[in-house]
């Protein structure tokens, strides 16, 4: 199971993730720590297993489909592109940019990071 710190890492709490989907999972306080946030996710992990293990992949190994590495490819240069304009943007405003100018630039991120953070990885259609 993996962790992930808390919100700013104020409290210095850790949160688990779905193996499958990584979705962050609700605190427990009692029972075994949950490693899965549905059904759906514990089946799909399990399908993966084993196709993994028909493919002889190792743990660090993924199939993805050419589309999806696409899409994904896509959004990382959208996500560059931005990175790069709030970088020009900011040189362009000085040793004092105005609040107006910042809030620009931080709504032209969070555009650009927004299908980043959304996504979801779909499992194979049957």
């Amino acid at each position: 199971m993996t962790k992930v710190a808390a919100d700013a890492g104020e409290r210095g709490e850790e949160r688990s993730r779905c193996k499958w989907c990584r979705r962050v999972l609700p605190p427990q306080k009692m029972g075994r720590p949950r490693t899965f946030c549905s059904q759906a996710c514990r089946q799909w992990h399990w399908v993966g297993s084993q196709r993994a293990s028909e493919l002889q992949l190792n743990e660090t190994e993924l199939i993805i489909t050419k589309d999806e590495l696409d899409r994904l490819h896509d959004e990382l240069y959208v996500m560059a592109c931005a990175v790069n304009d709030a970088e020009r943007d900011l040189a362009a405003a000085g040793a004092k940019p105005t609040i107006r100018e910042l809030r620009e630039i931080v709504d032209w991120l969070l555009d650009a990071a927004r299908p980043l953070r959304d996504r979801e990885l779909t499992p194979p259609s049957a």
